[in-house]
């Protein structure tokens, strides 16, 4: 491996961009040498939800800041780098236009190859920051605002295969509307987690979505328990009663960490995989974690759960899979790289046509695919 670096482990630098977070991560192999975040949360709070409008402008206005910090926190200078990679997809496109745009300019201000990834890759390969390289096959359970999936990894680099995912809404966005429902704001995460504390989990029997004998053994549907929640609710309003914040909001995250961690935890067996990898922003969950626990303790299978702050989104996740190519060496993606919204998560990357990253190259191309 002929790494710039020097040193046998690549340097590299990721960009998220998929929501409404600007992460930049710096990592060396599986060490993390900083990881910056500008999050625009607040400012959507207001909205119920994010804007991608405005999503995509905060990500403008944080992308030079939030390198140059990146680089600051990890005391290396840009001309130091492997190699840089971003998030090439799925999430909101025009947000994902901003990350790819600026690693393209980036890569080629600094003649270094460029690695499009997948986001929901990233998120099982961020776990190697935490507890060292990932067993393959890697089982992954990844709930998140956009996703609830169940993913089987053989190789996170060219490898990942769907088990099972969500058939309406992910298990992050029905936090997202109960909290509404509730008038806690957003996002509703957070603030269902730290109230459930005080309620009881066992005080409304809230529905457990496709969980018959004839269901689908690893899909999710989410989208029946947010109406029962809500109507719920609505019943002991009409009828002028006070609603138990608290034993709803328990009741409610109950029935989905149920759902999520017992068919994690029958996947590993069906798949005689003995770990678990637990990530995306709802794997913050203090519920989900101390159930997945539980369950994967009595199943005999070791789980595997990065710290809350690299479970949200964040470029230390990009940067993890992205040294990971690199280390593998997997073709570099082209210079036209674009954002593919909906980037299935069997594509870990995005890989060029075997062409080189030289500046030469470069001046071939047109502006339109450069700055595209």
């Amino acid at each position: 491996m002929n790494l710039t670096s020097g040193i046998d482990e690549p340097l590299v630098l990721g960009i998220e961009t998929s929501c409404d977070e600007t992460g930049v991560g710096i990592v060396r192999g599986t060490t993390l040498l900083a990881d910056a975040v500008a999050s625009s949360v607040d400012t959507h709070a207001r909205f119920g939800g994010v804007v991608p409008e405005i999503a995509s402008r905060a990500h403008l206005e944080a992308m030079v800041p939030t390198i140059e910090r990146a680089l600051k926190e990890a005391g290396i200078a840009a001309a130091d780098l492997d190699g840089i990679a971003v998030t090439a997809g799925p999430g909101l496109a025009g947000a994902l236009l901003v990350g790819t745009t600026a690693a393209k300019a980036y890569a080629y201000a600094l003649g270094k190859p460029l690695y499009g990834v997948n986001h929901l890759a990233s998120h099982i390969c961020v776990d190697q920051l935490e507890h060292g390289k990932l067993p393959e096959p890697t089982m992954a359970l990844l709930v998140s605002g956009g996703h609830s999936s169940l993913l089987l990894a053989p190789d996170i680099t060219s490898d990942v295969r769907p088990m099972g995912a969500t058939i309406d809404d992910a298990a992050g966005e029905a936090f997202d509307k109960i909290a509404r429902v509730l008038n806690l704001g957003f996002p509703g995460g957070p603030v269902i987690d730290r109230l459930a504390k005080e309620g009881d989990p066992r005080a409304i029997a809230f529905p457990r979505g496709l969980t018959g004998s004839r269901d689908p053994a690893y899909d999710f549907s989410f989208s029946g328990l947010k109406t029962s929640v809500a109507r719920w609710i609505e019943a002991r309003r009409n009828a002028g009663e006070e609603v138990p914040v608290r034993d709803v909001a328990a009741s409610f995250q109950e029935a989905v960490v149920d759902v999520l961690t017992k068919k994690a935890v029958r996947a590993c067996k069906d798949q005689g995989v003995d770990h678990l990898m637990i990530g995306g922003g709802v794997a913050a969950n203090s519920r989900l974690r101390a159930l997945a626990a539980e369950r994967c303790e009595r199943a005999g299978i070791r789980l595997r759960v990065p710290r809350p702050g690299l479970c949200t989104d964040n470029g230390a996740m990009v940067a993890a899979l992205g040294a990971e190519m690199v280390a593998r060496n997997r073709p570099a993606s082209d210079w036209d790289l674009s954002a593919d919204s909906s980037l299935p998560v069997t594509e870990p990357h995005v890989p060029g046509h075997g062409h080189t990253h030289s500046h030469d190259h470069v001046h071939e191309i047109s502006k339109d695919n450069l700055y595209s």
